[in-house]
């Protein structure tokens, strides 16, 4: 039982080369290309800044929310991943609520990640009979 067709599916990509008939390629940005910024990044700098407007230690935060020092230091720079028990024990030792903290974290998203700062998105015009997909 052998089969004449192929055993390749077409690939379409998802950001296919524009070709003439869309329109000129779309400038590339001068310098190298802004990063997305990690929520731990986010997160962590949310939870500096608030333990220092208060005034207190790493020590005295860490204590209060039953969490080692070392590891309240790494999730407050950015290179541990917290738990949700562990951001909001660091929350409420520092008298917020995790919320509070996401909160905090949205508005620096948002802050981050303005409009301005993202590459516009350019579509080609879709054929007839194809399908596109996106993450």
């Amino acid at each position: 039982m052998s089969s004449h067709a192929s055993n390749h599916a077409r690939v379409i990509p998802l950001r296919p080369d524009l070709r003439p008939e869309w329109g000129p390629a779309p400038a590339e940005p001068a310098g190298p290309p802004s990063k997305e910024p990690l929520w731990r990044d986010i997160v962590g700098d949310v939870l500096r800044r608030e333990r220092l407007a208060q005034e207190r230690t790493l020590k005295d935060v860490a204590d209060a929310a039953r969490i080692s020092l070392p590891y309240l230091s790494e999730i407050e720079r950015g290179l541990k991943e917290a738990s949700s028990e562990v951001l909001a024990a660091a929350a409420h030792a520092l008298g917020l609520g995790l919320a509070d903290v996401l909160a905090l974290g949205r508005s620096e998203l948002l802050r981050l990640t303005t409009p301005a700062s993202r590459p516009a998105a350019r579509r080609a015009p879709a054929r007839q009979g194809e399908v596109r997909l996106a993450a």
